[in-house]
């Protein structure tokens, strides 16, 4: 049956590559066309009226009559329809909203998941990442086992009818037609369990018994499966237990620091893995080409993108830049207006552009995910190469890790903290954090000016963290579990403080 499955869904995939073409070659008319539809959709709503898009007919308009919106300003708007008002940001009743912490603060946001979303955006650019994928590899055999897929969990309002909030993968579990079932794992009913550590031993009873052949998930939850699933089975590598593994779909954290460790998990040689920038407001793009880890925009999937340079970012009124606008090699926050009724919000991600044709790109950090207490504007990007530099010279592997700054006291020199969980511990760890620092020096010039002379930031300071902290930190904050991760970089010492705080209580 999965043979069959196979050929017919081959078929079928590669069909939209045509589609995918389409906007790669003619983007910008892709974007007006969407945007103008989008405009047009909406205009009959609370939220259009206000706004006066029956009277919006170009980009200057636009940008003149509609705020930027971060979450905080699209809240009200966003709790009138939650609450089950009809036609508030987008036609007709929204049923689904995608509960997500943000990685900024512990207050939940609720994003709203419209019917347009999943079908034109989140379900439509799976599939068409799954279409590329097939063109790359045509003697995959992806379909003749199952796909594997860790998320979390959703539930109905508990005072309005007819209204349900969840993780983003919940809900777009929740939704997938009857036939996914056939060549997913694990079943639904233990893919939805709201408690991680029961949902993962169901989860590992389960899967370890299927030919699986993909996965998609966050690399760090996706580990701690692969995990147990070698204590429980006592095998060597997961290729023992899944000889057809040969695709990971991951999104939500860089790769890179954890990439050697899937590799020595599964020493595959047909192993591929993909990138992908998804969230609970929408599927934004893929890795199209197997052999370059940037990302395709993805323009013809109910999302209208505008850009604000970060040397703009924080100012009352910051020109936005369309896609014509862009430039290659400079950070800009996105901003995005959405099928889902998000409108010029803020979605708290900065991406640097490495092609304009295609239009390709790649996640640089956070617009509140950074540290800048000296001028320094070292960005998650930047943490990411460097850690992943350290570990492959210095041997090591790491589990996780966050840093703050250090701020001047006194004669206290001002500085960054780093914790660090490692599976496998450098053989020197002075090695590692000059390795770290070398780096940083390397591929930001602002941080390397601020390191000169150790005047005005003196070399990182980095604590070993026994193993499990990060986990414990998280169960601790009530954010186990495949959608939530742990904050890299802030600019300030709550997130450090508080897990050194817990190691001194445990120790």
């Amino acid at each position: 049956m999965l043979r069959v499955i196979h050929t017919i869904a081959s078929w079928v995939l590669k069909r939209r590559l045509e589609q995918v073409q389409h906007f790669m070659d003619h983007p910008q008319e892709v974007q007006e066309r969407l945007f103008h539809g989008l405009i047009a959709e909406s205009k009959h709503t609370a939220w259009g009226k206000t706004y006066g898009y029956a009277g919006i007919k170009d980009m200057d308009t636009f940008r003149a009559q509609v705020p930027i919106s971060p979450y905080e300003s699209l809240y009200p708007w966003i709790d009138r329809a939650f609450r089950g008002e009809s036609d508030v940001l987008w036609p007709g009743k929204v049923r689904w909203f995608s509960k997500s912490s943000g990685t900024t603060n512990d207050k939940s946001k609720f994003i709203p998941v419209t019917e347009a979303a999943l079908e034109f955006c989140h379900y439509k650019a799976g599939q068409d990442l799954l279409a590329i994928y097939l063109n790359e590899r045509p003697n995959s055999k992806l379909f003749t086992g199952k796909a594997l897929s860790m998320g979390g969990s959703h539930a109905p309002h508990p005072q309005f009818s007819g209204v349900n909030f969840g993780d983003v993968s919940a809900v777009l579990t929740e939704n997938l037609p009857i036939f996914y079932e056939l060549v997913r794992t694990p079943s639904k009913d233990v893919a939805l369990l709201t408690d991680w550590e029961t949902k993962l031993e169901a989860m590992v009873r389960e899967v370890m018994f299927e030919d699986v052949t993909s996965m998609a998930g966050v690399p760090t939850w996706t580990l701690v499966l692969l995990h147990r699933l070698l204590e429980r089975t006592g095998l060597g590598h997961i290729g023992e237990l899944w000889p057809n593994l040969e695709l990971y779909l991951h999104g939500g954290v860089s790769f890179d620091p954890y990439r050697e460790q899937f590799q020595e998990l599964i020493p595959l040689p047909q192993m591929t893995y993909l990138d992908c920038y998804n969230a609970s407001e929408g599927f934004f793009a893929l890795q199209n080409d197997l052999d370059k880890r940037d990302m395709l925009l993805l323009l013809d999937y109910g999302i209208f993108y505008e850009f604000i340079p970060m040397e703009e970012f924080g100012r009352d009124h910051p020109r936005t830049h369309t896609l014509a606008e862009v430039e290659l090699g400079r950070n800009y926050a996105m901003v995005i207006s959405t099928n889902a009724g998000l409108w010029r919000y803020l979605i708290g991600d900065t991406v640097m552009f490495t092609s304009t044709s295609p239009y390709k790109l790649k996640v640089t950090g956070r617009t509140k995910h950074f540290i800048n207490a000296f001028g320094e504007e070292l960005m998650v990007d930047n943490a990411e190469v460097a850690i992943a530099e350290a570990s492959r010279e210095t041997q090591a592997t790491v589990v996780n890790y966050t840093a703050a700054p250090i701020f001047i006291a006194g004669k206290t020199r001002g500085g960054h903290e780093w914790l660090i969980e490692f599976e496998r511990e450098p053989d020197h760890l002075d090695a590692f954090v000059a390795i770290l620092d070398q780096t940083l020096k390397a591929i930001n010039s602002d941080y390397e000016a601020k390191r000169q002379g150790d005047l005005a930031l003196g070399p990182p300071k980095v604590h070993v963290m026994p193993p499990g902290t990060f986990h414990a930190w998280m169960r601790q904050r009530g954010k186990l579990g495949g959608q939530h991760k742990v904050p890299r970089l802030a600019n300030h010492r709550e997130y450090v403080e508080d897990i050194l705080r817990l190691v001194a209580v445990s120790s």
